[in-house]
């Protein structure tokens, strides 16, 4: 149970630190603490880019805290866009459109393209997939029981969601893991794992983000004259009001689908198989009760988890936000991480709690326009292989600390060893 540990002043918090991002949480949680409690909004100098990253150090940007703010702000994607960017630093307009997809749209543009691709993500869609999730998360498991021990996210936690895009998309197993290194690529930009030190950050993700984009182009040429029964088909027939995707926003949607899709529910899938072990009281309560305790418990881990740290806003006009005064134009951050530990929402917010409810966590993004089109999937996916697991590998146990992705934007995992009894306990 982490408890926060407060910064003496709301001025010694640097969010531009990259350390700060690498500090332990309770470091982390204390700083949003301390803002929630004296200084709920407040305005932050962004980073200043090495050498090597050819961007300007930005004006700086609004912090929102508290999960009423961050609501609010969410609802009204009128007063606060996200067509100037939804990352902290003004990125070349060419990575915005290509990598932010539909979450870097404003309407109308952005609910034309949401109406299109939503189709793939219907319950009749989504109950189609229910069988391919299962048998994958039946595989992972098959794959590692005999040997004892495993990396839980790169054997377990990350190829589930990413073989259900796969399959959805009609991608074959065979490019699966070069999927998973370009979307490593994208997200895992500033960990020296993924782009060295000293390299062009901004040329290594769109290199990654190029390569997916032709993978799916390939794949598009193929289904013109041969549809299947796979979105990529259905997206590429699929009109609203007389108007289709073009080629390059159907790159850019799957680029958005594999980035988001697998790295979020990954890291959600690996965090909360941590603190499963880390807090066994509520394992057990749901073990006891999995398909009772699973829709509350796979809530609890995505809040618990917050996957995606933050998303940034603009403001369209001039406004006020929880009683800030904001300039049009200005730059507000809407950090999730911090509203899904808010006290003012949540009882006991540093108490991971498989039977919470109310749990009005914003882990898939805040209520509105731009809530998570996916978000019914990776309960799915959260639900079926934790089911799996507790069945299949009952006593597996974290055995060492997480190596976590050096990042402000993803709460990430990259690794981290797990052991439970060869061919599993009975």
């Amino acid at each position: 149970m982490t408890q926060p540990k407060l910064p003496a002043r709301v001025e010694d918090i640097d969010f531009a630190d990259p350390e700060f991002w690498m500090a332990g949480p309770e470091v982390r949680e204390g700083a949003f603490a301390l803002l929630r409690r004296d200084k709920p909004l407040s305005f932050h100098k962004e980073f200043v880019p090495p050498p090597n990253v050819p961007l300007p150090r930005g004006p700086g940007y609004w912090s929102v805290t508290r999960h009423a703010d961050v609501l609010e702000a969410s609802r009204r994607s009128d007063l606060y866009c996200s067509g100037q960017g939804t990352q902290i630093a003004d990125l070349p307009p060419m990575f915005n459109e290509f990598f932010g997809s539909m979450i870097a749209m404003d309407d109308p543009r952005h609910a034309r393209f949401r109406r299109i691709v939503s189709r793939g993500f219907t319950p009749k869609a989504l109950g189609k997939l229910e069988g391919d999730v299962q048998r994958r998360a039946a595989e992972l498991v098959d794959a590692v029981i005999d040997k004892g021990e495993c990396d839980f996210v790169s054997e377990i936690a990350a190829p589930l969601p990413l073989g259900i895009i796969c399959d959805m998309m009609g991608i074959p197993d065979s490019q699966a893991k070069f999927v998973f290194d370009q979307t490593n690529t994208i997200l895992g930009l500033g960990d020296p794992d993924y782009t060295p030190e000293g390299s062009d950050i901004i040329t290594a993700a769109l290199g990654a983000g190029g390569a997916l984009g032709q993978l799916m182009n390939e794949i598009a040429e193929k289904r013109k004259s041969d549809p299947r029964d796979d979105l990529t088909s259905q997206l590429l027939n699929a009109e609203i009001d007389g108007e289709a995707l073009t080629g390059q926003e159907l790159a850019s949607f799957f680029v958005l689908l594999v980035v988001a899709g697998n790295e979020t529910t990954r890291n959600a899938i690996s965090h909360g198989m941590k603190a499963l072990c880390d807090h066994p009281d509520e394992r057990r309560k749901w073990a006891a009760d999995f398909e009772g305790v699973a829709p509350t418990a796979v809530e609890e881990i995505v809040r618990w988890a917050s996957p995606v740290i933050h998303f940034r806003r603009t403001a369209t006009q001039d406004v006020v936000l929880g009683g800030q005064p904001i300039k049009e134009g200005e730059k507000v951050v809407l950090w999730y991480c911090s509203a899904n530990r808010d006290e003012a929402a949540f009882k006991d917010p540093y108490r991971f709690d498989v039977t919470r409810s109310p749990n009005e966590h914003v882990g898939f993004g805040g209520p509105g326009a731009h809530f998570c089109l996916g978000a019914n999937l990776a309960r799915r996916e959260m639900t079926v292989v934790f089911r799996e697991l507790f069945r299949r590998l009952p006593d597996l146990e974290i055995t060492g600390a997480p190596d976590m992705l050096r990042s402000n934007f993803i709460h990430g995992i990259k690794r981290m060893p797990c052991a439970f009894t060869p061919g599993g306990a009975s």
